[in-house]
């Protein structure tokens, strides 16, 4: 994957072109796809910041405005999909579709590309998103709320491991992601992640880590037994079940704790 224009490479700008693709933070800075899936192991980095806004807006729920923790978890919830532009939402829809269908892995493919959503897709959806909420609710209720900033963060990191673990598919946004996923800036990637998931969480942090590369490498298991290949929803798919997973293994610690 080659830039063909005179663009020269930029981290600063890779970077804030990463955020701009994931996020709605109007920046405004262009990069090429190639360039900036350059820093794609800086991923997490960048949803750290988004996991701390939205840690920020569950204080300001359960503790200015009073509101129960059932309430501040589906509004967690619906900040950060509203913060991320819904922009894995219809990965998860298209590739619950694709592995739902009968067929070999083309018209497995076929099915995850269309345009229209089946049945499997939004009842993939909804249980993905009223676990994840269950999961923000059972954290908050064991009072940690650092499991909010983590689980937002190692989202990526299921996301990448995915993406280490797959075959790229011949187009589309998502092979670029892919292609820049080595085993050498995974493994920086999630060395970094570990020591932040830890000094934000302690040993909880760590495990939510281990909930979301668990959760990549399942998705790539079933991306691979299914299509053969990964694509961008494929990769959607991995970012939302990496966040509920990692919510699963800190609610499981915490009550042991």
């Amino acid at each position: 994957m080659e830039n063909n224009n005179n663009e020269r490479f930029s981290p600063i700008k890779s970077l804030l072109g990463l955020l701009s693709f994931s996020t709605i933070i109007p920046v405004k800075q262009y990069t090429s796809i190639e360039y900036m899936t350059r820093m794609v192991w800086c991923w997490p980095f960048i949803h750290l910041i988004i996991g701390i806004l939205a840690a920020v807006c569950g204080i300001i729920c359960a503790d200015v405005l009073h509101l129960n923790p059932f309430f501040t978890s589906v509004i967690i919830y619906a900040f950060l999909m509203l913060i991320t532009g819904y922009n894995h939402l219809d990965g998860v829809m298209d590739m619950a579709d694709g592995v739902m269908v009968q067929g070999d892995p083309q018209r497995k493919i076929s099915v995850m590309k269309d345009s229209s959503v089946g049945a499997g897709g939004v009842a993939t959806l909804f249980l993905v998103a009223v676990l994840t909420i269950a999961g923000i609710y059972s954290v908050l209720d064991y009072e940690c709320i650092a499991g909010i900033i983590i689980c937002e963060m190692v989202a990526k990191s299921s996301l990448l491991t995915t993406s280490l673990l797959s075959t790229p598919s011949n187009n589309g946004i998502g092979c670029y992601f892919i292609y820049s996923t080595n085993i050498f800036n995974y493994i920086l990637s999630t060395v970094i992640v570990a020591v932040i998931a830890y000094l934000v969480g302690d040993i909880i942090g760590i495990i939510g880590l281990v909930g979301a590369v668990v959760a990549g490498a399942l998705i790539a298991f079933i991306a691979k037994r299914n299509f053969i290949i990964a694509n961008g929803d494929v990769l959607g798919m991995s970012n939302e079940v990496g966040r509920l997973m990692a919510l699963l293994f800190m609610s499981v610690t915490l009550f042991f704790l």
